[in-house]
């Protein structure tokens, strides 16, 4: 019986230690902001990226309306807070090329950066300004030696923008939202 009961005992206070660490547990992010409703303005572009502007910026609004915790506005005068965006380069860089021929790329790097800056609307102050904001994907020619292999690599970076958009998008929520 002494068993039984040291048993009984020693459960009940393994289950009261480890009920303990869910005591406080919340869902969700737990990060509360000192603002609830955001302005994304217009993406600006100083990079050679004139086509992805649209792109991205439709890219960030989605992220946000996905993300939930905040509520988007269509004008800075009924937001809380703005969030700026700049693109500031796009480069591509050959990641790959064929052994018995360097001069034909079969895999390119792409890097897109930004800088990002939230003001708070209230208090006509930034939150954060100039926050980099970088983003990397890979684009793969289809056949380096192909007779239209400048089309193609074209054609590849245009399919490679959408998930450099959507990247650079979760970086701009995260920059927004995670603690800084």
């Amino acid at each position: 019986m002494r068993v039984l009961d040291a048993v009984v005992s020693a459960s009940m206070l393994l289950a009261l230690l480890l009920g303990t660490g869910c005591g406080h547990y919340r869902l969700g992010t737990g990060v509360d902001t000192d603002f609830k409703t955001l302005y994304v303005a217009p993406v600006e572009n100083s990079a050679a990226l004139p086509q992805g502007v649209a792109l991205i910026s439709t890219q960030i609004r989605d992220a946000f309306l996905r993300d939930g915790r905040l509520r988007l506005v269509n004008s800075a005068a009924e937001a809380d807070a703005t969030l700026s965006i700049r693109l500031t380069t796009y480069q591509r860089d050959v990641a790959t090329v064929l052994p018995n021929d360097t001069g034909l790329a079969r895999k390119f790097e792409l890097s897109l950066s930004a800088t990002a800056t939230l003001t708070d609307n209230r208090a006509h102050r930034p939150l954060f300004a100039n926050r980099p904001l970088a983003v990397r994907r890979q684009a793969y020619t289809d056949d380096p030696r192909a007779p239209n292999q400048f089309g193609q690599q074209r054609h590849s970076e245009y399919q490679a923008l959408p998930l450099l958009a959507a990247s650079l998008a979760e970086s701009a929520v995260s920059a927004v939202l995670d603690r800084w």
